[in-house]
C-alpha cells in the first residue's frame, strides 16, 4: 500500500466511529489502482457486498481498467449521514473522488423545506410527509447543502426526513456525481441476483467500443401543448448538438405520438434495437407508466364521435364503480350538459364494450408489465417525466429499463413531479465526447434528478483533438483558464460548459460577456445558455437579453422568455410580451405560456400596450378579436385578483380560505399582490402560521421586479427582536432564497 493510500485508510477508520445510532463500523476497501487521476466509491450494505460480491469485485475491476481507482465502502447502514461523512472524507483525499454509486439497501433522504430547488416540484408541505417531501440522493453529492434531522418514518425504515437548513446554500451544485443501483423486484425475483447480473452486464459493456451514433426521440400527448414548433425545435437543437448522428450511417429517429393511433407498439419495439445507442422520451408519467397517447386523432365525423363516445363510456364506467351510483341520472347530465344522445351510452356497461375499451386504455401507455416482457437496449434512456425515476418505491417503471435483461445501462429519471418548460437536452452533447453520465448529470441535475443504473458509464470518445472532459470537470472546474480556452472551440455544447464554469467561478463578473455571447453566437444552444445563466443574475444586463430572446429563432428560448417575462412582471416587460403574443401565435406552448404571463401583468399597461401595437400592425387581419379576447381576459384576471386579494387580507374571512389564497402566490406570480402580501407578513396582529406562509410565498419571487421590497421586508423583520422564531427562521429562509 502505498503513503497515501497508507494515510487515507488511516483516515477513514476515524469515521467507523461516526454515528452513536450505528453498530457496525463500515468496512472499506482500497483502490487496487495505485496511480489515477479520480477516484471513484461503490457505496452498498453488509448483506448485498455478501450476496453479490463477486460482481461487486468483477464491477470495481472494470472500473479500474478505465482509470478510476475504486473504494467499496459497506456497512448495515444507519442514517444518511454516515454515508455523506465517508464521501465528504474520500473527496478531500489526495485522489479525489469524482463519484459514487449507491447499491442496495441504502437509505433515502426525503428532503423537506427545499422545494425551491426542484423544477416545479409545489406541494402543500401539510400532507403526508412520504408524499411532500423530495427523495433525493443530493444529500449524498452535493457538501455545501446543510440538513437538519427530522426523524426515521416509522413505517418504511429506510426513509429520513431532514430540512434543508435556512443558513445553507440554497442552490444545488453538485461536488460529485451520484447514481442508485436498486432494481425493482417482481414477485419470485431475487434482488442480489438482478443486482449480480446488472453489474456483470455493466462489466461486459466497458469492454466495448460503442460511440454515440444511433438515438431516438419521442414527444408524447399532452405535453408542450402538443406544439410542433417545440418538436421542430429540438431536432434544429439536437442538429447542432450532435451533428454526425445526421450524417449517413448513423440514425437519429424522431417520434411523436401523432404517428399511429397506438405508438406505444412502434416503441416498445424501438427501444429493443440491440444498435440503439440513446432514448430521449418528453411525456408525462408517474411511478409507474410513461403516457403516451390519448384519444385517436380525428378530422373526419364519425371518427370524432367515436371519441366521444369513448369519452361518455369511461364516465358512464367510473361512475358505475361508485357504490350507490344512479347510473340513468349521470347519463342524462351528460345528454343536458352535452348535447348528446342518450343512445351513445347504451353499451357503455356491456361487457364486450368495456373489455374493448381497456385495451385500448392499455395500448395508449406504457407500464411497468409492458417492461417486463421486453429487452430494452438503449444504453442511456431519459424520462423527463414525473415521478418515473421514484427510486424509493419496492417497484417503479425507470428501474425496468437499466435492470431489465437488455443492454441498458443507466437511466435519468425523477423521484417526484417535474416542469414540462425545462431543457432536458442541456449539455446532451457532451456524451458524444466520452463524458460520464454522472459528470453531466453534476452540471444540469435538479433535487428530484437521478440516474438509476451506473454513473460512470460513457460512450467511446473518437473525437479528434477532444481533451478528456472528465477530468477537467472534476479537477479544473475551478480553474478560469481551462474554461476560458474551452468557450473559444466551436462545438456548442463546450462552449456552454465553458460558460456555466465561467459563470460559477466569476459570478456576475460574467455578465456583460454573457450578453455579449447572446447577441453575437448563432448557435441556438450557446444562445439559450447564456441567457439562462443571466436569469441567475436577473440585472439589466439579463432583461436587455431577455426583451429580445422574444425573437430568437429557437422555440424553446422564446417559450422560456415568455415564462419568465410574467417571473418579472414589471411594466418594462410588457411591450415585449405583447409583441410576442402577436408574433408567435403559431407557437402553442409560447402561447400558452405569454397567456399565463399576462395574468401576472398590471391590467391597465396589457391593454395600453395592446392597442398600442395593434394599431401599428397592419397585417394583423384578425386584430379586432384578439383585442377584444385578451382585453377580456385581462379585465377578467385584475377582477379575480382583487377579490384574492381582499380574502387574503381580510380577518374575518376562515384562515383556511385566507391560506389557500397565500399559498396560491407560491405558483403564481401576482406582483399586484405583492405590496399586501408584504403588509399582511409585517402585521404582527396576524396569525403567526399566516405569516409564515406568506413570507414563505414570497420567497419564489426572486425575479420579481418587487423583489428590492420584499427583502426590505426581510431586513425589518430581522432586526425586530420581538418577532418570534418561527417568523425568523422563515424570513432567513426566505431571505438566503432571494439572495442566492
Amino acid at each position: 500500500m502505498t503513503d497515501i493510500y497508507k494515510k487515507l485508510s488511516a483516515g477513514l477508520l476515524i469515521l467507523s466511529s461516526f454515528a452513536s445510532t450505528s453498530i457496525y463500523a463500515q468496512q472499506i476497501e482500497a483502490p487496487g489502482l495505485k496511480t489515477a487521476s479520480t477516484s471513484f466509491a461503490i457505496v452498498v450494505d453488509d448483506v448485498t457486498l455478501q450476496k453479490s460480491g463477486a460482481a461487486i469485485k468483477a464491477y470495481k475491476q472494470a472500473l479500474e481498467a478505465q482509470g478510476l481507482a475504486t473504494y467499496i465502502v459497506s456497512k448495515k447502514w444507519g442514517q444518511p449521514e454516515e454515508i455523506r461523512a465517508v464521501l465528504q472524507k474520500l473527496y478531500k483525499a489526495p485522489i479525489k473522488l469524482e463519484g459514487a454509486v449507491l447499491v442496495g439497501d441504502i437509505p433515502v433522504p426525503m428532503i423537506r423545506n427545499a422545494q425551491h430547488l426542484t423544477s416545479a416540484f409545489k406541494m402543500d408541505q401539510r400532507h403526508d410527509w412520504k408524499r411532500s417531501s423530495v427523495p433525493s440522493d443530493r444529500f449524498y453529492d452535493d457538501f455545501d447543502l446543510q440538513f437538519e434531522f427530522l426523524k426515521q418514518d416509522s413505517i418504511q425504515k429506510n426513509y429520513y426526513y431532514y430540512n434543508l437548513k435556512a443558513t445553507s446554500p440554497q442552490n444545488i451544485q453538485m461536488d460529485i456525481y451520484t447514481g442508485r443501483i436498486k432494481p425493482p423486484v417482481q414477485k419470485g425475483e431475487d434482488i442480489y441476483a438482478k443486482i449480480s447480473d446488472y453489474l456483470m452486464k455493466v462489466v461486459a459493456e466497458k469492454k466495448q467500443n460503442n460511440e454515440l451514433n444511433d438515438a431516438m426521440v419521442f414527444s408524447g400527448q399532452g405535453y408542450h401543448s402538443e406544439s410542433l414548433n417545440a418538436w421542430a425545435g429540438e431536432q434544429l437543437a439536437l442538429k447542432e448538438q450532435f451533428p454526425h448522428l445526421f450524417a449517413f450511417g448513423n440514425s437519429i429517429k424522431f417520434m411523436n405520438f401523432r404517428m399511429a393511433t397506438y405508438i406505444k407498439f412502434n416503441l416498445l419495439s424501438e427501444i429493443q434495437r440491440p444498435e440503439l445507442d440513446m432514448a430521449l422520451f418528453h411525456e408525462h408519467g408517474d411511478e409507474e407508466t410513461q403516457i403516451l397517447s390519448a384519444y385517436p386523432l380525428a378530422n373526419n365525423p364519425q371518427p370524432s364521435i367515436d371519441n366521444i363516445k369513448r369519452f361518455l363510456r369511461s364516465k358512464i364506467q367510473s361512475a358505475s364503480r361508485k357504490k350507490g351510483a344512479d347510473i340513468q341520472k349521470v347519463k342524462q347530465g351528460y345528454v343536458e350538459s352535452m348535447g348528446v344522445p342518450m343512445s351513445w351510452m347504451d353499451d357503455a356497461l356491456d361487457p364486450a364494450v368495456m373489455l374493448a375499451d381497456s385495451i385500448s386504455d392499455a395500448n395508449k401507455n406504457i407500464v411497468i408489465e409492458d417492461m417486463v416482457k421486453v429487452v430494452p437496449n438503449a444504453r442511456f434512456v431519459m424520462l423527463d417525466a414525473c415521478i418515473n425515476g421514484a427510486f424509493h418505491l419496492d417497484d417503479y417503471l425507470a428501474g425496468h429499463y437499466s435492470f431489465g435483461k437488455g443492454k441498458t445501462i443507466v437511466t435519468m429519471a425523477n423521484s417526484v413531479g417535474v416542469i414540462q418548460d425545462q431543457w432536458s437536452d442541456e449539455l446532451l452533447g457532451l456524451l458524444q465526447y466520452g463524458v460520464r453520465i454522472g459528470n453531466w448529470l453534476r452540471e444540469t441535475a435538479w433535487l428530484e434528478t437521478h440516474l438509476i443504473g451506473d454513473p460512470t458509464f460513457a460512450f467511446t470518445n473518437n473525437n479528434k483533438g477532444i481533451p478528456n472532459i472528465n477530468n477537467l470537470i472534476v479537477k479544473k472546474t475551478n480553474d478560469p483558464d481551462t474554461w476560458v480556452e474551452m468557450l473559444k472551440r466551436s462545438e456548442p455544447d463546450l462552449q456552454c460548459l465553458a460558460m456555466k464554469h465561467l459563470y460559477n467561478i466569476q459570478h456576475e463578473k460574467i455578465s456583460s460577456n454573457l450578453k455579449n455571447i447572446y447577441f453575437s453566437s448563432t448557435s441556438m444552444i450557446v444562445r439559450l445558455e447564456a441567457i439562462k445563466l443571466l436569469h441567475n443574475f436577473n440585472n439589466a444586463d439579463y432583461h436587455m437579453v431577455l426583451k429580445a430572446a422574444i425573437n430568437d429563432p429557437y422555440e424553446l428560448t422564446r417559450r422560456l422568455a415568455a415564462t419568465w417575462l410574467g417571473d418579472w412582471g414589471s411594466d418594462e416587460a410588457v411591450p415585449a410580451l405583447v409583441n410576442l403574443a402577436i408574433a408567435d401565435r403559431h407557437s402553442r406552448r409560447v402561447s400558452s405560456q405569454v397567456r399565463n404571463s399576462f395574468a401576472f401583468m398590471n391590467p391597465k399597461t396589457v391593454i395600453d400596450e395592446v392597442n398600442k401595437q395593434i394599431s401599428n400592425d397592419h397585417y394583423f387581419v384578425d386584430s379586432s378579436e384578439f383585442r377584444t379576447k385578451l382585453i377580456e381576459d385581462q379585465l377578467r384576471t385584475e377582477k379575480s385578483l382583487k377579490d384574492n386579494v381582499n380574502v387574503m387580507m381580510d380577518k374575518s374571512q376562515k384562515q383556511k380560505e385566507r391560506l389557500f389564497n397565500i399559498t396560491t402566490l407560491r405558483a403564481y406570480n401576482y406582483h399586484q399582490a405583492f405590496s399586501s402580501a408584504i403588509q399582511l407578513a409585517s402585521d404582527k396582529t396576524e396569525d403567526e402560521k399566516l405569516r409564515v406562509a406568506v413570507i414563505e410565498a414570497l420567497s419564489w419571487q426572486e425575479h420579481s421586479y418587487k423583489k428590492a421590497d420584499i427583502l426590505q421586508m426581510c431586513k425589518k423583520l430581522l432586526a425586530d427582536a420581538s418577532e418570534s422564531a418561527a417568523v425568523k427562521e422563515q424570513v432567513l429562509r426566505t431571505e438566503a432564497i432571494l439572495l442566492r
